[in-house]
């Protein structure tokens, strides 16, 4: 019976510090995706940006992530385009403990969603059939999950910078033609079951009144 009881003691013990853990926010913290901005001006094919807030509690980051994703692709037979917008939620928790610089080093989850709309004109050039033919899905809706990694590292006074590597996986559609989606905004190109994203980031950090150190 000591047996039994002994792992519940040392499980209700390192919940009760967990409780006693000051879970009130100190800061919150907006950012950007620099290669985002970079990307647009120099890309002609994409056009986008995306934002982001999280709130910590403790070692526990609430995330939410706005974007929006305009691409284009051109080939001898196929042209291209869609349009559309995509919000991730979710958490990261954070392995530095004692850091006096809120810095992070973190791994973490996501939900994401978004709605978009696309087109496709395939270009005939045959000896029995020649034409056009334009293929298209409007408003279609996506939902998928991330698992992220990533580092925060303050540069100076409020500004914070990092990257966040993303795993995308379960990606769902609902669409409502034939045609299947080919670029997810947010996800990429559907040819894949899952897929890698990469955003490195700028942020300002507005401190609360009550702002320490994480223990």
């Amino acid at each position: 019976m000591i047996l039994l009881l002994f792992p519940l003691s040392v499980f209700a013990q390192k919940a009760d510090t967990l409780i006693n853990k000051d879970l009130t926010p100190t800061g919150i913290r907006l950012g950007t995706d620099l290669l985002s901005m970079v990307r647009s001006p120099l890309d002609d094919s994409f056009s986008g940006w995306e934002a982001s807030v999280d709130v910590d509690f403790y070692r526990y980051f609430l995330v939410v992530e706005a974007g929006q994703w305009k691409r284009n692709f051109e080939s001898e037979d196929e042209v291209y385009d869609n349009d559309g917008f995509y919000w991730r939620a979710g958490i990261d928790i954070n392995f530095l403990k004692n850091d006096p610089e809120k810095n992070m080093l973190f791994l973490g989850a996501r939900y994401a969603s978004g709605v978009f709309s696309e087109n496709m004109q395939v270009l005939t050039d045959g000896t029995w059939n020649q034409g056009t033919f334009s293929y298209s899905n409007v408003d279609t809706k996506a939902t998928w999950a991330e698992a992220t990694l990533g580092l925060r590292v303050k540069m100076w006074k409020y500004f914070w910078m990092g990257y966040t590597a993303r795993y995308k996986f379960a990606l769902n559609t609902k669409e409502q033609s034939n045609m299947s989606p080919h670029d997810v905004p947010g996800f990429g190109l559907t040819n894949k079951t899952s897929t890698w994203g990469f955003n490195y980031q700028i942020y300002f950090r507005i401190p609360f009144k009550k702002d320490g150190v994480n223990p």
